[in-house]
């Protein structure tokens, strides 16, 4: 397109009725038509107290009087899937875990210092998981065998399957807080996803349609109930209860 300049020079220049024509082809600046911005449907944290992970306590706190407790690993507390925190408070973002695992106080203050540097401002977060209380024993470096239970060494959180880990929401979309969730996730211990309440909503749509719309009688739930092929000598016990979904 001709500016103004180039049109003067040109040879088409003495002709009147080219020149308009020309002209009524510049571009000019004009009205946009932009959308509306989302409207957020959330509670705010009514102070700023909400908008950081607060400092979880690295050892519990018991009475003066009592002596700190020792217990057995309990597997149970990390096997099978999460029946009361597998759901979002807020509807909006989180980190879920996908298998059982186990957190300890620095995995804690991992996911503090990265969502406290690199979530919008506009953000809120919230624990979903409790503070370290499972104790964790150790014996020293070339003690021999027996002598009773070791000294307590840490302290850790049991977490199931489907444990919703943080939680996240504010006025801002998913893909601003996608990339920190996704980067909590990979540090944790176990094996764990972001998640939205619309990624979410979608698993559970997934699962429920595979089990619906399965032709093959055969479900590995059949068998172990029927004890086809006598899998009940060779099967694990939690398999009798999960059916293999949790191992």
């Amino acid at each position: 397109m001709l500016s103004r300049l180039q049109l003067c020079r040109s040879p088409l220049a003495g002709d009147s009725h080219l020149h308009k024509n020309l002209l009524g082809l510049i571009q000019a600046a004009g009205l946009k038509n932009f959308p509306p911005p989302p409207v957020y449907d959330c509670e705010m944290p009514p102070d700023s107290r909400g908008k950081k992970l607060p400092i979880l306590p690295k050892v519990p706190q018991y009475p003066a009087v009592f002596k700190p407790f020792k217990m057995q690993k309990k597997l149970r507390l990390m096997r099978g899937p999460e029946q009361v925190f597998n759901k979002l408070l807020h509807k909006q973002y989180g980190v879920i875990a996908l298998i059982g695992g186990r957190l300890k106080y620095g995995h804690l203050e991992m996911i503090r210092f990265t969502c406290g540097k690199k979530l919008p401002s506009e953000s809120f977060a919230l624990w979903r998981v409790d503070p370290p209380w499972q104790p964790v024993t150790k014996k020293g470096q070339g003690q021999r065998m027996g002598g009773g239970k070791g000294a307590i060494d840490h302290y850790v959180t049991p977490i199931k399957a489907g444990r919703v880990i943080i939680e996240v929401g504010g006025p801002v979309e998913y893909a601003e807080v996608r990339k920190t969730l996704e980067e909590v996730a990979h540090k944790l211990p176990f094996k764990a996803m972001a998640v939205s309440q619309e990624i979410l909503d979608q698993m559970h749509e997934d699962e429920k349609y595979i089990e619906d719309n399965n032709e093959n009688p055969y479900t590995f739930k059949y068998i172990i109930q029927n004890n086809l092929g006598g899998c009940h000598n060779w099967i694990s016990p939690v398999d009798k209860y999960w059916f293999g979904k949790h191992r």
